[in-house]
């Protein structure tokens, strides 16, 4: 082990540390601290942004984006061909399943007119698939890695034109318990994927030449000992379209509000336990709203660090996912987990996913979803709502 990775473990074992004491501080710091943290560090990540005079859900491709996307994909492929053995193979991001579980997805019946676009545009009722998930790249004991949990929703039975042709039925939506992503756009993504490839992803965000210092705040913000996957707030981090000419941010958010505590001395899984043990006694309901972009530069499609102010668009509600009461079993988890492909392109026209990050996704999560499943010969296959 050389000397920056011993310097990036260190860090690790420092956050490590941390999480033990995390739920004993974070209701405080959440109440009094949290939000001014926030506003500052976004002062300063703004304060060094050019107005680019873009116009609403307006697009402008960053330099060399194209070639970073290919570089992602073909970066994160090698650390998958390294890491993992045929019929093991996981997702380089994204990576714990802590349960894929079958849910409903109700859209509002009492919705403005400008919201009433692709599945949003008369009330119905979507069978789903949901998957709830840690960070990644590896999948470590639960409390080494529950920082910033992911959530992917995969509903079924949506009829129309898609942006991809792999699956003709479905529409995906995903997100991560944290409003920011960890990189502004896809080149820092890029630089992000070296130093995890080299064992050093904390030094990405202390390198001198490219500090990213506001960044590790932001995550770090989010980044807590989590007690259950359905206690967790998630937001998209990056616009979609909601019909043409408008830009959305979408978030779902737990009904229930009341905080849940990890373990002292928890369990490898104790994720997975908490998400099963509380579908085994009751549904669970999520919000899930959307918060329409007014203003095109405090509001940015291409830089994802920047949090969308709600007090110039709150976020509205316009359906719920509700997550019924279920018996999971976990020798399911892996082989329904693989199956699956979520990607934020499986979408309407109307749904288009917008920014640098998610134009990247669309060669990223399509190249690296392929060779997990011929790693694990578990050819793609689409979902049907019968299933």
């Amino acid at each position: 082990m050389n000397g920056p990775q011993r310097l990036n473990d260190a860090i690790l074992g420092c956050v490590l540390f941390e999480r033990r004491i995390d739920p004993y501080v974070r209701p405080l710091f959440d109440r009094t601290l949290l939000r001014p943290v926030q506003a500052a560090v976004q002062w300063c990540i703004n304060v060094r942004r050019r107005d680019e005079h873009l116009g609403l859900a307006e697009e402008a491709a960053v330099p060399g984006e194209a070639a970073a996307a290919e570089a992602v994909a073909q970066q994160m492929a090698r650390f998958v061909r390294r890491q993992y053995r045929p019929g093991e193979a996981q997702r380089a991001g994204n990576t714990k399943t802590y349960g894929v579980v079958h849910a409903e997805f109700s859209v509002h019946d009492d919705l403005p007119a400008r919201l009433r676009h692709g599945v949003f545009r008369r009330p119905a009722t979507f069978p789903a698939w949901v998957r709830f998930a840690g960070p990644g790249p590896l999948a470590p004991p639960d409390i080494k890695d529950n920082g910033i949990l992911s959530i992917g929703v995969k509903l079924l039975g949506v009829d129309g034109e898609k942006l991809i042709d792999d699956e003709r039925w479905t529409q995906d939506f995903t997100g991560i318990s944290a409003p920011t992503f960890t990189t502004p756009d896809v080149v820092e993504n890029l630089r992000l994927q070296q130093h995890v490839s080299a064992g050093t992803p904390v030094l990405y965000f202390l390198d001198p030449r490219h500090p990213h210092l506001c960044d590790m705040i932001m995550q770090g913000l989010y980044a807590k000992t989590q007690s259950s996957p359905l206690k967790a707030r998630y937001w998209s981090c990056t616009p979609c379209l909601l019909g043409p000419g408008q830009a959305v941010q979408y978030s779902f958010v737990p009904r229930d509000g009341t905080r849940g505590r990890a373990p002292w001395h928890p369990p490898d899984d104790y994720l997975q336990q908490a998400l099963f043990a509380a579908l085994r006694e009751r549904d669970v309901c999520f919000d899930f709203l959307v918060q329409v972009q007014t203003d095109a530069h405090r509001m940015p499609v291409e830089n994802a660090s920047v949090v969308w102010p709600e007090r110039l668009s709150p976020f509205v509600p316009v359906a719920t996912l509700r997550v019924p009461r279920q018996e999971c079993a976990a020798a399911d988890q892996f082989d329904r987990a693989d199956r699956l492909s979520f990607n934020p392109w499986h979408a309407l026209p109307e749904h288009r996913p917008l920014g640098n990050q998610n134009r990247a996704r669309r060669t990223v999560y399509l190249q690296l979803a392929r060779l997990r499943q011929a790693m694990n010969g578990t050819p793609h296959e689409e979902p049907r709502d019968e299933e």
